[in-house]
Protein backbone atom coordinates (compact mmCIF):
# COMPACT_ATOMS: atom_id res chain seq x y z
CA UNK A 1 0.00 0.00 0.00
CA UNK A 2 1.45 3.36 -1.04
CA UNK A 3 0.44 5.15 2.15
CA UNK A 4 2.04 2.63 4.48
CA UNK A 5 4.91 4.02 6.56
CA UNK A 6 7.60 1.91 8.17
CA UNK A 7 10.56 3.25 10.13
CA UNK A 8 13.75 1.62 11.43
CA UNK A 9 14.39 1.30 15.15
CA UNK A 10 17.00 3.95 15.89
CA UNK A 11 16.67 6.48 18.65
CA UNK A 12 18.69 7.95 21.51
CA UNK A 13 17.44 8.20 25.05
CA UNK A 14 17.33 11.51 26.86
CA UNK A 15 17.69 12.14 30.57
CA UNK A 16 14.01 12.76 31.21
CA UNK A 17 12.78 9.54 29.61
CA UNK A 18 12.52 5.91 30.70
CA UNK A 19 12.61 2.64 28.83
CA UNK A 20 9.27 0.85 28.82
CA UNK A 21 8.64 -2.90 28.61
CA UNK A 22 8.79 -2.91 24.81
CA UNK A 23 12.21 -1.31 24.87
CA UNK A 24 10.99 2.13 23.81
CA UNK A 25 11.67 5.55 25.25
CA UNK A 26 8.73 7.17 27.00
CA UNK A 27 7.90 9.51 29.84
CA UNK A 28 6.25 8.42 33.05
CA UNK A 29 2.89 10.03 33.74
CA UNK A 30 2.16 12.23 36.70
CA UNK A 31 1.02 10.21 39.74
CA UNK A 32 -2.44 11.80 39.71
CA UNK A 33 -2.86 10.95 36.02
CA UNK A 34 -1.93 7.37 36.75
CA UNK A 35 -4.41 7.24 39.64
CA UNK A 36 -7.13 8.44 37.25
CA UNK A 37 -6.16 5.71 34.79
CA UNK A 38 -6.38 3.18 37.60
CA UNK A 39 -9.82 4.43 38.65
CA UNK A 40 -11.18 4.19 35.10
CA UNK A 41 -9.34 1.14 33.79
CA UNK A 42 -8.39 -0.81 36.92
CA UNK A 43 -5.74 -3.53 36.88
CA UNK A 44 -7.92 -6.63 36.54
CA UNK A 45 -6.30 -9.09 34.18
CA UNK A 46 -3.05 -7.11 34.03
CA UNK A 47 -1.56 -5.88 30.76
CA UNK A 48 0.50 -7.45 28.01
CA UNK A 49 3.67 -6.88 30.05
CA UNK A 50 2.54 -6.63 33.69
CA UNK A 51 0.64 -9.02 35.91
CA UNK A 52 -2.49 -7.87 37.71
CA UNK A 53 -0.73 -7.97 41.07
CA UNK A 54 2.26 -5.93 39.85
CA UNK A 55 0.01 -3.38 38.16
CA UNK A 56 -2.08 -3.00 41.32
CA UNK A 57 1.00 -2.59 43.51
CA UNK A 58 2.42 0.09 41.21
CA UNK A 59 -0.84 2.05 41.30
CA UNK A 60 -1.10 1.75 45.07
CA UNK A 61 2.39 3.20 45.35
CA UNK A 62 1.21 6.21 43.33
CA UNK A 63 -1.60 6.81 45.81
CA UNK A 64 0.77 6.45 48.76
CA UNK A 65 3.24 8.93 47.24
CA UNK A 66 0.46 11.46 46.77
CA UNK A 67 -0.63 10.97 50.38
CA UNK A 68 2.96 11.39 51.56
CA UNK A 69 3.13 14.65 49.57
CA UNK A 70 0.12 15.98 51.46
CA UNK A 71 -2.34 15.36 48.62
CA UNK A 72 -4.38 12.63 50.29
CA UNK A 73 -7.58 14.68 50.44
CA UNK A 74 -7.15 15.57 46.77
CA UNK A 75 -6.95 11.87 45.94
CA UNK A 76 -10.16 11.23 47.89
CA UNK A 77 -11.88 14.08 46.04
CA UNK A 78 -10.86 12.60 42.69
CA UNK A 79 -12.08 9.14 43.75
CA UNK A 80 -15.43 10.63 44.82
CA UNK A 81 -15.74 12.71 41.64
CA UNK A 82 -15.07 9.77 39.32
CA UNK A 83 -17.56 7.63 41.22
CA UNK A 84 -20.38 10.18 41.43
CA UNK A 85 -20.03 11.24 37.80
CA UNK A 86 -20.17 7.64 36.60
CA UNK A 87 -16.75 7.93 34.94
CA UNK A 88 -15.68 4.38 35.76
CA UNK A 89 -17.03 1.15 34.30
CA UNK A 90 -16.45 -0.79 37.50
CA UNK A 91 -16.35 0.28 41.13
CA UNK A 92 -13.60 -2.23 42.01
CA UNK A 93 -10.68 0.16 41.52
CA UNK A 94 -12.64 3.04 43.08
CA UNK A 95 -13.22 1.02 46.25
CA UNK A 96 -9.66 -0.28 46.31
CA UNK A 97 -8.26 3.24 46.06
CA UNK A 98 -10.62 4.44 48.81
CA UNK A 99 -9.49 1.55 51.03
CA UNK A 100 -5.85 2.56 50.46
CA UNK A 101 -6.72 6.07 51.67
CA UNK A 102 -8.39 4.62 54.75
CA UNK A 103 -5.72 2.07 55.63
CA UNK A 104 -2.57 3.84 54.45
CA UNK A 105 -3.52 7.49 54.73
CA UNK A 106 -2.77 10.10 57.38
CA UNK A 107 -5.50 11.18 59.80
CA UNK A 108 -6.93 13.90 57.56
CA UNK A 109 -7.01 11.58 54.56
CA UNK A 110 -8.71 8.80 56.55
CA UNK A 111 -11.36 11.13 57.96
CA UNK A 112 -12.08 12.57 54.53
CA UNK A 113 -12.28 9.09 52.99
CA UNK A 114 -14.75 7.89 55.62
CA UNK A 115 -16.85 11.05 55.17
CA UNK A 116 -17.55 10.18 51.51
CA UNK A 117 -18.08 6.45 52.04
CA UNK A 118 -21.87 6.74 51.75
CA UNK A 119 -21.63 8.69 48.49
CA UNK A 120 -19.33 6.10 46.88
CA UNK A 121 -20.87 2.92 48.30
CA UNK A 122 -24.31 3.48 46.86
CA UNK A 123 -25.36 -0.17 47.06
CA UNK A 124 -24.44 -2.92 49.54
CA UNK A 125 -22.22 -4.67 46.96
CA UNK A 126 -19.91 -1.66 47.06
CA UNK A 127 -19.93 -1.63 50.86
CA UNK A 128 -19.11 -5.35 51.03
CA UNK A 129 -16.24 -4.92 48.56
CA UNK A 130 -14.86 -1.96 50.49
CA UNK A 131 -14.95 -3.83 53.80
CA UNK A 132 -13.29 -6.86 52.24
CA UNK A 133 -10.42 -4.84 50.78
CA UNK A 134 -9.95 -2.96 54.06
CA UNK A 135 -9.77 -6.23 56.00
CA UNK A 136 -7.21 -7.72 53.61
CA UNK A 137 -5.19 -4.52 53.64
CA UNK A 138 -5.32 -3.94 57.39
CA UNK A 139 -2.10 -4.24 59.36
CA UNK A 140 -4.02 -5.01 62.56
CA UNK A 141 -7.10 -7.10 63.28
CA UNK A 142 -10.40 -5.70 64.47
CA UNK A 143 -12.47 -2.67 63.52
CA UNK A 144 -11.49 0.73 64.83
CA UNK A 145 -13.98 3.32 66.02
CA UNK A 146 -13.85 5.33 62.79
CA UNK A 147 -14.46 2.19 60.70
CA UNK A 148 -17.41 1.08 62.86
CA UNK A 149 -18.89 4.57 62.82
CA UNK A 150 -18.65 4.86 59.03
CA UNK A 151 -20.27 1.47 58.39
CA UNK A 152 -23.04 2.19 60.90
CA UNK A 153 -23.66 5.56 59.29
CA UNK A 154 -24.18 3.83 55.94
CA UNK A 155 -27.24 2.01 57.34
CA UNK A 156 -28.66 4.83 59.49
CA UNK A 157 -28.32 7.38 56.66
CA UNK A 158 -31.50 5.94 55.12
CA UNK A 159 -33.70 7.28 57.95
CA UNK A 160 -35.49 9.60 55.52
CA UNK A 161 -36.07 6.79 53.02
CA UNK A 162 -36.24 3.46 54.89
CA UNK A 163 -37.88 1.66 51.94
CA UNK A 164 -34.68 2.23 49.98
CA UNK A 165 -32.67 0.52 52.71
CA UNK A 166 -35.18 -2.34 52.78
CA UNK A 167 -34.73 -2.75 49.03
CA UNK A 168 -30.96 -2.74 49.39
CA UNK A 169 -30.72 -5.35 52.13
CA UNK A 170 -33.18 -7.71 50.42
CA UNK A 171 -31.79 -7.28 46.90
CA UNK A 172 -28.11 -7.56 47.86
CA UNK A 173 -28.12 -10.00 50.74
CA UNK A 174 -24.57 -11.30 50.45
CA UNK A 175 -21.46 -10.58 48.39
CA UNK A 176 -17.78 -11.53 48.66
CA UNK A 177 -18.51 -13.81 51.64
CA UNK A 178 -19.90 -10.85 53.59
CA UNK A 179 -23.51 -10.43 54.66
CA UNK A 180 -25.35 -7.54 56.30
CA UNK A 181 -25.51 -9.55 59.50
CA UNK A 182 -21.72 -9.59 59.66
CA UNK A 183 -21.35 -5.85 59.16
CA UNK A 184 -24.06 -4.93 61.65
CA UNK A 185 -22.57 -7.10 64.37
CA UNK A 186 -19.02 -5.85 63.82
CA UNK A 187 -20.10 -2.21 63.59
CA UNK A 188 -22.46 -2.41 66.62
CA UNK A 189 -25.00 -0.41 64.64
CA UNK A 190 -27.79 1.27 66.59
CA UNK A 191 -30.95 2.12 64.62
CA UNK A 192 -31.99 5.74 64.39
CA UNK A 193 -35.74 4.97 64.46
CA UNK A 194 -38.17 2.05 64.47
CA UNK A 195 -38.38 1.73 60.68
CA UNK A 196 -34.61 1.34 60.41
CA UNK A 197 -34.63 -0.85 63.52
CA UNK A 198 -37.21 -3.18 61.93
CA UNK A 199 -34.99 -3.58 58.85
CA UNK A 200 -31.82 -4.23 60.82
CA UNK A 201 -33.57 -6.68 63.14
CA UNK A 202 -35.00 -8.44 60.08
CA UNK A 203 -31.50 -8.79 58.64
CA UNK A 204 -30.08 -10.29 61.82
CA UNK A 205 -33.00 -12.29 63.24
CA UNK A 206 -35.62 -12.67 60.51
CA UNK A 207 -39.09 -11.26 59.94
CA UNK A 208 -40.87 -12.87 62.91
CA UNK A 209 -38.46 -11.65 65.59
CA UNK A 210 -38.30 -8.24 63.95
CA UNK A 211 -42.09 -7.93 64.14
CA UNK A 212 -42.25 -9.15 67.72
CA UNK A 213 -39.74 -6.53 68.77
CA UNK A 214 -41.05 -3.48 66.91
CA UNK A 215 -44.72 -4.03 66.00
CA UNK A 216 -45.99 -3.70 69.56
CA UNK A 217 -45.67 0.08 69.26
CA UNK A 218 -47.21 0.29 65.77
CA UNK A 219 -50.41 -0.57 63.96
CA UNK A 220 -49.56 -3.43 61.58
CA UNK A 221 -52.44 -2.45 59.29
CA UNK A 222 -51.14 1.09 58.83
CA UNK A 223 -49.38 0.83 55.46
CA UNK A 224 -49.07 4.60 54.98
CA UNK A 225 -46.52 5.40 57.67
CA UNK A 226 -42.78 4.79 56.97
CA UNK A 227 -42.83 1.90 59.44
CA UNK A 228 -45.95 0.38 57.89
CA UNK A 229 -44.54 0.64 54.36
CA UNK A 230 -41.33 -1.09 55.42
CA UNK A 231 -43.23 -3.87 57.17
CA UNK A 232 -45.48 -4.46 54.15
CA UNK A 233 -42.45 -4.53 51.85
CA UNK A 234 -40.51 -7.03 53.99
CA UNK A 235 -43.55 -9.28 54.30
CA UNK A 236 -44.00 -9.19 50.50
CA UNK A 237 -40.35 -10.14 50.00
CA UNK A 238 -40.72 -13.09 52.37
CA UNK A 239 -43.92 -14.23 50.69
CA UNK A 240 -42.37 -14.12 47.21
CA UNK A 241 -39.29 -16.08 48.28
CA UNK A 242 -41.39 -19.17 49.06
CA UNK A 243 -44.26 -18.70 46.61
CA UNK A 244 -45.04 -20.88 43.61
CA UNK A 245 -48.12 -18.85 42.61
CA UNK A 246 -47.01 -16.93 39.51
CA UNK A 247 -50.02 -14.60 39.47
CA UNK A 248 -49.60 -13.71 43.13
CA UNK A 249 -45.91 -13.00 42.60
CA UNK A 250 -46.66 -10.72 39.64
CA UNK A 251 -49.18 -8.79 41.77
CA UNK A 252 -46.56 -8.28 44.49
CA UNK A 253 -43.99 -7.15 41.92
CA UNK A 254 -46.35 -4.44 40.70
CA UNK A 255 -47.44 -3.42 44.19
CA UNK A 256 -43.99 -3.24 45.84
CA UNK A 257 -41.70 -2.78 42.82
CA UNK A 258 -39.86 -6.00 43.55
CA UNK A 259 -36.90 -6.98 41.36
CA UNK A 260 -35.39 -10.12 39.87
CA UNK A 261 -33.23 -10.79 42.93
CA UNK A 262 -36.39 -11.21 45.02
CA UNK A 263 -37.79 -13.94 42.75
CA UNK A 264 -37.71 -17.67 43.56
CA UNK A 265 -35.44 -19.59 41.18
CA UNK A 266 -38.20 -21.89 39.93
CA UNK A 267 -40.15 -18.92 38.51
CA UNK A 268 -37.27 -17.33 36.58
CA UNK A 269 -38.26 -19.20 33.41
CA UNK A 270 -41.66 -17.51 33.31
CA UNK A 271 -42.21 -15.22 30.31
CA UNK A 272 -45.04 -13.38 32.05
CA UNK A 273 -42.94 -12.75 35.15
CA UNK A 274 -40.08 -11.24 33.16
CA UNK A 275 -42.45 -9.01 31.21
CA UNK A 276 -43.84 -7.62 34.44
CA UNK A 277 -40.32 -7.10 35.79
CA UNK A 278 -39.31 -5.32 32.58
CA UNK A 279 -41.99 -2.64 33.02
CA UNK A 280 -40.13 -1.10 35.97
CA UNK A 281 -36.67 -2.65 35.56
CA UNK A 282 -33.73 -0.27 36.22
CA UNK A 283 -31.58 0.36 33.16
CA UNK A 284 -28.49 -1.40 34.52
CA UNK A 285 -30.49 -4.53 35.26
CA UNK A 286 -32.19 -4.31 31.86
CA UNK A 287 -28.85 -4.30 30.02
CA UNK A 288 -27.60 -7.19 32.14
CA UNK A 289 -30.68 -9.33 31.51
CA UNK A 290 -31.30 -8.68 27.80
CA UNK A 291 -29.95 -12.09 26.82
CA UNK A 292 -32.06 -13.94 29.38
CA UNK A 293 -35.28 -12.17 28.43
CA UNK A 294 -34.67 -12.76 24.72
CA UNK A 295 -33.73 -16.41 25.21
CA UNK A 296 -37.02 -17.31 26.88
CA UNK A 297 -39.17 -15.25 24.48
CA UNK A 298 -40.08 -12.39 26.81
CA UNK A 299 -38.50 -10.10 24.21
CA UNK A 300 -39.11 -10.83 20.53
CA UNK A 301 -38.70 -8.84 17.34
CA UNK A 302 -41.70 -6.55 16.91
CA UNK A 303 -43.35 -7.14 20.29
CA UNK A 304 -44.20 -4.53 22.92
CA UNK A 305 -41.26 -5.49 25.14
CA UNK A 306 -38.75 -4.86 22.35
CA UNK A 307 -40.22 -1.38 21.98
CA UNK A 308 -39.87 -0.77 25.73
CA UNK A 309 -36.20 -1.77 25.63
CA UNK A 310 -35.40 0.39 22.60
CA UNK A 311 -37.15 3.40 24.16
CA UNK A 312 -35.17 3.10 27.40
CA UNK A 313 -31.83 2.61 25.63
CA UNK A 314 -32.51 5.70 23.50
CA UNK A 315 -33.21 7.93 26.50
CA UNK A 316 -30.06 10.00 27.17
CA UNK A 317 -31.50 11.38 30.42
CA UNK A 318 -32.23 7.89 31.69
CA UNK A 319 -28.72 6.72 30.74
CA UNK A 320 -27.18 9.62 32.62
CA UNK A 321 -29.36 9.18 35.72
CA UNK A 322 -28.51 5.48 35.88
CA UNK A 323 -24.76 6.26 35.54
CA UNK A 324 -24.52 3.75 32.71
CA UNK A 325 -20.86 3.68 31.70
CA UNK A 326 -19.97 3.51 27.99
CA UNK A 327 -17.79 0.45 28.50
CA UNK A 328 -20.65 -1.52 30.04
CA UNK A 329 -22.86 -0.59 27.09
CA UNK A 330 -20.11 -1.73 24.73
CA UNK A 331 -19.84 -5.08 26.54
CA UNK A 332 -23.62 -5.46 26.39
CA UNK A 333 -23.56 -4.65 22.67
CA UNK A 334 -20.85 -7.23 21.96
CA UNK A 335 -22.48 -9.90 24.13
CA UNK A 336 -26.05 -9.40 22.93
CA UNK A 337 -24.99 -9.24 19.27
CA UNK A 338 -23.12 -12.54 19.62
CA UNK A 339 -26.31 -14.36 20.69
CA UNK A 340 -24.63 -16.15 23.57
CA UNK A 341 -23.30 -15.40 27.00
CA UNK A 342 -19.63 -14.98 27.77
CA UNK A 343 -20.02 -17.64 30.41
CA UNK A 344 -22.62 -20.38 30.71
CA UNK A 345 -24.83 -22.01 28.08
CA UNK A 346 -27.44 -19.30 27.51
CA UNK A 347 -28.17 -18.57 23.83
CA UNK A 348 -30.67 -16.29 22.07
CA UNK A 349 -31.61 -14.73 18.74
CA UNK A 350 -30.82 -11.01 19.07
CA UNK A 351 -33.21 -8.51 17.52
CA UNK A 352 -31.88 -5.95 15.05
CA UNK A 353 -33.62 -3.03 16.75
CA UNK A 354 -32.05 -3.77 20.14
CA UNK A 355 -28.60 -4.20 18.55
CA UNK A 356 -29.01 -0.80 16.89
CA UNK A 357 -30.26 0.74 20.14
CA UNK A 358 -27.23 -0.59 22.06
CA UNK A 359 -24.90 0.79 19.38
CA UNK A 360 -26.56 4.19 19.70
CA UNK A 361 -26.60 4.01 23.52
CA UNK A 362 -22.81 3.65 23.52
CA UNK A 363 -22.42 7.16 22.11
CA UNK A 364 -25.26 8.60 24.18
CA UNK A 365 -23.61 7.38 27.41
CA UNK A 366 -20.67 9.77 26.94
CA UNK A 367 -21.05 13.35 28.08
CA UNK A 368 -22.36 15.46 25.23
CA UNK A 369 -19.58 17.40 23.53
CA UNK A 370 -20.02 20.07 20.90
CA UNK A 371 -17.72 19.76 17.87
CA UNK A 372 -14.59 21.91 17.82
CA UNK A 373 -14.50 22.03 13.99
CA UNK A 374 -10.76 21.43 14.16
CA UNK A 375 -8.87 19.10 11.82
CA UNK A 376 -8.18 15.73 13.50
CA UNK A 377 -6.01 12.72 12.81
CA UNK A 378 -7.35 9.85 14.92
CA UNK A 379 -4.66 7.18 15.22
CA UNK A 380 -5.45 3.80 16.79
CA UNK A 381 -2.63 1.55 17.99
CA UNK A 382 -3.30 -2.03 16.77
CA UNK A 383 0.02 -3.55 17.92
CA UNK A 384 0.40 -6.85 19.74
CA UNK A 385 0.29 -5.37 23.24
CA UNK A 386 -3.13 -3.86 22.46
CA UNK A 387 -4.56 -7.36 22.16
CA UNK A 388 -4.78 -7.81 25.94
CA UNK A 389 -8.17 -7.51 27.58
CA UNK A 390 -9.36 -4.25 29.06
CA UNK A 391 -11.08 -3.93 32.44
CA UNK A 392 -10.80 -7.67 33.04
CA UNK A 393 -13.35 -8.69 30.41
CA UNK A 394 -12.56 -11.43 27.92
CA UNK A 395 -14.84 -9.81 25.34
CA UNK A 396 -13.12 -6.45 24.73
CA UNK A 397 -9.43 -5.94 23.97
CA UNK A 398 -7.53 -2.66 24.35
CA UNK A 399 -7.42 -2.53 20.55
CA UNK A 400 -11.20 -2.76 20.29
CA UNK A 401 -11.70 -0.32 23.15
CA UNK A 402 -9.41 2.18 21.42
CA UNK A 403 -11.42 1.82 18.22
CA UNK A 404 -14.61 2.48 20.16
CA UNK A 405 -13.16 5.63 21.77
CA UNK A 406 -12.00 6.80 18.36
CA UNK A 407 -15.53 6.42 16.98
CA UNK A 408 -16.87 8.79 19.62
CA UNK A 409 -14.66 11.60 18.32
CA UNK A 410 -15.20 10.57 14.70
CA UNK A 411 -18.96 10.96 15.10
CA UNK A 412 -18.49 14.38 16.72
CA UNK A 413 -15.83 15.93 14.50
CA UNK A 414 -16.62 16.28 10.79
CA UNK A 415 -13.06 17.18 9.78
CA UNK A 416 -11.27 14.03 10.88
CA UNK A 417 -9.29 11.19 9.33
CA UNK A 418 -8.56 7.78 10.83
CA UNK A 419 -5.43 5.63 10.69
CA UNK A 420 -4.37 2.39 12.35
CA UNK A 421 -0.73 1.79 13.17
CA UNK A 422 1.77 -0.55 14.76
CA UNK A 423 5.09 -1.10 12.93
CA UNK A 424 3.44 0.49 9.88
CA UNK A 425 0.52 2.83 9.29
CA UNK A 426 -2.68 2.13 7.35
CA UNK A 427 -5.28 4.82 6.55
CA UNK A 428 -8.84 3.73 7.24
CA UNK A 429 -12.01 4.91 5.56
CA UNK A 430 -14.32 5.41 8.52
CA UNK A 431 -17.46 7.32 7.57
CA UNK A 432 -20.01 8.90 9.91
CA UNK A 433 -22.54 6.17 9.21
CA UNK A 434 -20.23 3.23 9.85
CA UNK A 435 -21.14 1.07 12.81
CA UNK A 436 -18.75 0.38 15.65
CA UNK A 437 -18.93 -3.34 14.96
CA UNK A 438 -17.82 -2.91 11.34
CA UNK A 439 -14.89 -0.67 12.28
CA UNK A 440 -13.73 -3.02 15.04
CA UNK A 441 -13.79 -5.98 12.66
CA UNK A 442 -11.67 -4.08 10.13
CA UNK A 443 -9.10 -3.10 12.74
CA UNK A 444 -8.88 -6.54 14.28
CA UNK A 445 -8.09 -8.00 10.84
CA UNK A 446 -5.02 -5.79 10.32
CA UNK A 447 -1.49 -7.22 10.68
CA UNK A 448 0.35 -5.92 13.70
CA UNK A 449 3.76 -6.19 15.31
CA UNK A 450 5.78 -3.78 17.48
CA UNK A 451 4.70 -0.18 17.98
CA UNK A 452 5.91 3.13 16.59
CA UNK A 453 3.73 5.95 17.92
CA UNK A 454 5.56 8.54 15.80
CA UNK A 455 4.03 7.16 12.60
CA UNK A 456 0.85 9.34 12.63
CA UNK A 457 2.91 12.57 12.71
CA UNK A 458 5.49 11.24 10.23
CA UNK A 459 2.73 10.16 7.82
CA UNK A 460 0.99 13.54 8.07
CA UNK A 461 4.29 15.35 7.40
CA UNK A 462 5.22 13.12 4.47
CA UNK A 463 1.81 13.53 2.83
CA UNK A 464 1.54 17.30 3.50
CA UNK A 465 -1.61 16.82 5.60
CA UNK A 466 -2.94 19.69 7.69
CA UNK A 467 -4.11 18.68 11.17
CA UNK A 468 -4.75 20.75 14.27
CA UNK A 469 -5.02 17.74 16.58
CA UNK A 470 -3.43 14.31 16.70
CA UNK A 471 -5.23 11.85 18.99
CA UNK A 472 -3.28 8.65 19.61
CA UNK A 473 -5.14 5.77 21.28
CA UNK A 474 -2.41 3.55 22.72
CA UNK A 475 -1.00 1.74 25.75
CA UNK A 476 2.27 3.72 25.19
CA UNK A 477 4.25 0.49 24.81
CA UNK A 478 6.31 1.89 21.94
CA UNK A 479 9.81 1.29 20.65
CA UNK A 480 10.04 4.83 19.15
CA UNK A 481 11.63 4.29 15.75
CA UNK A 482 13.76 6.84 13.90
CA UNK A 483 12.20 9.71 15.81
CA UNK A 484 10.39 10.01 19.12
CA UNK A 485 6.64 10.79 18.84
CA UNK A 486 7.02 14.17 20.53
CA UNK A 487 9.92 15.13 18.30
CA UNK A 488 7.86 13.97 15.30
CA UNK A 489 5.11 16.38 16.36
CA UNK A 490 7.58 19.26 16.66
CA UNK A 491 8.95 18.49 13.20
CA UNK A 492 5.40 18.37 11.86
CA UNK A 493 4.61 21.76 13.37
CA UNK A 494 7.65 23.30 11.70
CA UNK A 495 7.11 21.68 8.29
CA UNK A 496 3.32 22.22 8.12
CA UNK A 497 3.15 25.68 9.62
CA UNK A 498 0.49 24.50 12.08
CA UNK A 499 2.52 25.74 15.03
CA UNK A 500 -0.16 25.00 17.61
CA UNK A 501 -0.82 21.40 16.46
CA UNK A 502 -1.66 19.39 19.54
CA UNK A 503 -1.11 15.81 20.64
CA UNK A 504 -3.58 14.00 22.88
CA UNK A 505 -2.58 10.58 24.17
CA UNK A 506 -5.54 8.41 25.18
CA UNK A 507 -4.11 5.77 27.55
CA UNK A 508 -5.86 2.43 27.24
CA UNK A 509 -4.46 0.75 30.36
CA UNK A 510 -3.29 1.81 33.82
CA UNK A 511 0.47 1.57 33.33
CA UNK A 512 2.70 4.56 34.03
CA UNK A 513 3.87 5.33 30.51
CA UNK A 514 3.05 8.14 28.09
CA UNK A 515 4.47 9.41 24.81
CA UNK A 516 3.34 12.98 25.58
CA UNK A 517 6.05 15.35 26.79
CA UNK A 518 4.80 16.68 30.17
CA UNK A 519 6.72 19.95 29.58
CA UNK A 520 4.99 20.70 26.27
CA UNK A 521 1.73 22.65 26.84
CA UNK A 522 0.47 21.38 23.49
CA UNK A 523 0.45 17.75 24.62
CA UNK A 524 -1.95 16.08 27.01
CA UNK A 525 -2.85 12.69 28.51
CA UNK A 526 -6.47 11.57 28.87
CA UNK A 527 -7.76 8.31 30.26
CA UNK A 528 -9.29 5.77 27.92
CA UNK A 529 -12.92 4.96 28.72
CA UNK A 530 -13.31 7.89 31.02
CA UNK A 531 -16.85 8.93 30.09
CA UNK A 532 -15.74 12.57 30.40
CA UNK A 533 -12.72 12.10 28.10
CA UNK A 534 -14.33 13.77 25.04
CA UNK A 535 -15.29 16.77 27.15
CA UNK A 536 -11.75 17.00 28.59
CA UNK A 537 -10.24 16.78 25.10
CA UNK A 538 -12.48 19.57 23.81
CA UNK A 539 -11.55 21.85 26.72
CA UNK A 540 -7.86 21.26 26.03
CA UNK A 541 -8.18 21.86 22.29
CA UNK A 542 -10.19 25.05 22.77
CA UNK A 543 -7.69 26.36 25.32
CA UNK A 544 -9.98 26.17 28.35
CA UNK A 545 -7.46 24.03 30.27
Amino acid sequence: MADEVTLPQTCQISSDQVVNDEGGFVWTVDDMVRVKRFLCLGSEGGTYYSSEQKLTEDNVQCIRRLIADGKGKDVVDVICQFSLEGRTAKQTSILYALAVCVRRGDLDTKQHAYSVLGKICRIPTHLFQFVEVCDKMGETTGWGRAHRKAVSAWYTSFASDPIRLAMHVTKYRKRNDWAHRDLLRLAHTKPSDDAIGLILRYVVKGIHKAKSMYCKNHDEDDDQSPFGKVLAFLEAVEEVRTSSDENRVMDLIKQHRLVREHMPTELLGSVGLWRVLLEQMPLTALIRNLGKMTSIGAIEAGNQQEGQVVKKLSDKTLLKAARIHPFNVLVAFKTYSSGKGDRGKLIWNPTKKIIAALDSAFYLSFKFVEPTNKRYLLAVDVSGSMGCSVLGTRIISCREAAAAMMMVTKRTEEHSEVVAFSHKLTPLNVAQGHTLDAVVKTMCSLPFCATDCSLPMVWAKRNNKKFDVFVVYTDSETYAGAVHPTEALRQYRKQSGVWDARLIVCGMNSNGFTIADPDDPGMMDVVGFDSAAPETMRSFIMGDI
